[in-house]
């Protein structure tokens, strides 16, 4: 019989709900949302989105007791870690210790999901989702008071890898506000962007020049990281949302571009496109060998252990497991008190032996004290140089937790326009470099830092134009250098 999936994706304008039963849609619906209940990936208003979401679930008649939901994927960060071979208890740890060397936001900001890969002998091959917490925890919330029991949460650009069976592709989403590129390689999303989009960009065509140059950039980008094997005119590229409406737009991309195809049944009046990260949900739970191939290797239970349903409680598996070891230690103890009966008398005639013994013993444990004396006299000295260094570790930990912070506010309070490339943290002195599509996304950049991220002083010490190799008359960026105090 086949297998009945439910799933519910929340974007800033609509909720999508999607039914599937084994591959074919049975179910779908879109309800949409008024400005500003939801924003940026984040419910802003819980009871609102709360009541929108009963609405809906009540009108299609659908059961809210094991759901699957998309997470937006704002500000999440994904990695591809290698590690040491490790034994199995220690690799979740193993995992947050690299997560805080390779994550540039404190830890304490978001959630950790990953999934071990298949790897070469002597190694681990890990993929990294780190995501916030506020949205999250926000999303959840709002769940729970509209009465829906998630099971399974993932986030909405590896949901839309799901959907592709390609070994290499090249996936590009246009939604609103933002875009999201994602390069699949190995049947693994190695590189994945999502980009804000300029504000004042009402119109796909007024979007059109942004997406290109990102798109370019993406490619240039994972080329020059992968020489390789790099992205060439053969790798397919797919489109969803708002470029899927407009095939004429394709050919500013330089590749074979094609729509993100649906692996799965479609009826009548069913729209795909309107509903592939929800497709890519299902798949989580319906996706069988035999559809193919070449789909997305990554696939975890995004859910934070913290919402996990609670297992059997551990006192009602003890119990009858105690009294039946009860029962074995009783039997146990009958037959050792048969045996050191038997063996009384040996000991006995040994005890005579071993009281001579204990003698000797107490003359070694007399020199022994003797010596024990200046070595304890050497101890003082030592425990004072531990103070120090303990000392010492304290503060250049605090100092990392200060770096750790400004990091953050450098990285979050960049706009869409401005890339960075370097930065250096040297005492109380931040030296920012970057390039940025235009001068006022680097007077911005300084005023959000001033005014939001925590720095006395933010300066800008330098702007150079970044001229085209190929043009120089043409200008591609501007580098730019801010030192923060």
């Amino acid at each position: 019989m086949a297998k009945r999936v439910t799933t519910l994706f929340i974007r800033d304008n609509s909720i999508n709900l999607l039914v599937m039963k084994g591959r074919r849609v049975e179910k779908w619906a879109s309800l949409p949302l008024e400005p500003g209940l939801f924003s940026q990936g984040l419910v802003v208003d819980e009871a609102q989105v709360a009541a929108e979401l009963k609405e809906l679930c009540k009108l299609e008649k659908v059961k809210t007791k094991k759901v699957i939901v998309g997470l937006s994927g704002h500000n999440s960060l994904y990695r591809l870690l290698t590690l040491p071979e490790l034994p199995e208890v220690v690799v979740a740890e193993a995992v947050k210790h690299e997560a805080r060397r390779v994550i540039p936001v404190p830890l304490d900001e978001v959630y950790l999901s990953y999934q071990l890969l298949p790897a070469p002998a002597g190694e681990k091959r890990i993929f990294l989702a780190a995501f916030p917490r506020n949205v999250a925890d926000a999303l959840i919330r709002t769940l729970n008071r509209a009465g829906i029991k998630l099971y399974i949460m993932d986030l909405a650009p590896l949901a839309l890898c799901r959907t592709v069976d390609e070994p290499r592709a090249i996936i590009v989403n246009v939604r609103l506000d933002h875009l999201s590129i994602i390069v699949m390689a190995d049947r693994l999303p190695k590189l994945i962007r999502r980009l804000s989009l300029p504000g004042e960009a009402e119109s796909l065509s007024e979007k059109l020049p942004a997406i290109t140059e990102e798109f370019s950039r993406t490619v240039a980008f994972y080329n020059s990281s992968n020489p390789e094997k790099p992205l060439d005119s053969t790798v397919p590229v797919f489109v969803s949302g708002e470029l899927a409406e407009a095939p004429q737009s394709w050919q500013l991309l330089n590749y074979s571009v094609s729509l993100l195809p649906s692996p799965v049944e479609s009826p009548e009046g069913f729209s795909p496109n309107e509903f592939m990260v929800n497709i890519g949900l299902a798949l989580k739970e319906l996706l069988p060998e035999k559809w193919g191939m070449n789909f997305s290797l990554v696939n975890f239970n995004a859910l934070p252990e913290v919402y996990l349903p609670k297992g059997i409680a551990l006192p009602n598996i003890l119990l009858p497991v105690s009294g039946i070891v009860g029962i074995g230690l009783v039997i146990f103890m009958v037959f050792l008190v048969q045996n050191s009966m038997a063996h009384t008398e040996v000991l006995r005639s040994q005890l005579a032996l071993t009281e001579s013994r204990i003698v000797q013993q107490h003359k070694a444990i007399a020199t022994l004290k003797e010596q024990i004396e200046p070595v304890e006299a050497q101890i003082k000295p030592v425990e004072a140089t531990t103070n120090i260094l303990n000392t010492t570790f304290a503060s250049l930990g605090e100092g990392r937790q200060g770096v750790d912070r400004d990091l953050s506010q450098i990285v979050s309070l960049r706009p869409g326009s401005v890339d960075l490339t370097e930065v250096n943290h040297t005492g109380d002195t931040v030296t920012v470099r970057g390039i940025a599509q235009d001068e006022n996304g680097i007077f911005r950049y300084a005023r959000d830092l001033r005014g939001r991220g925590g720095f006395s002083t933010v300066i800008i010490s330098s702007i150079e134009v970044e001229p085209d190799p190929d043009d120089p008359d043409e200008i591609i960026g501007y580098n730019f250098e801010l030192l923060l105090k």
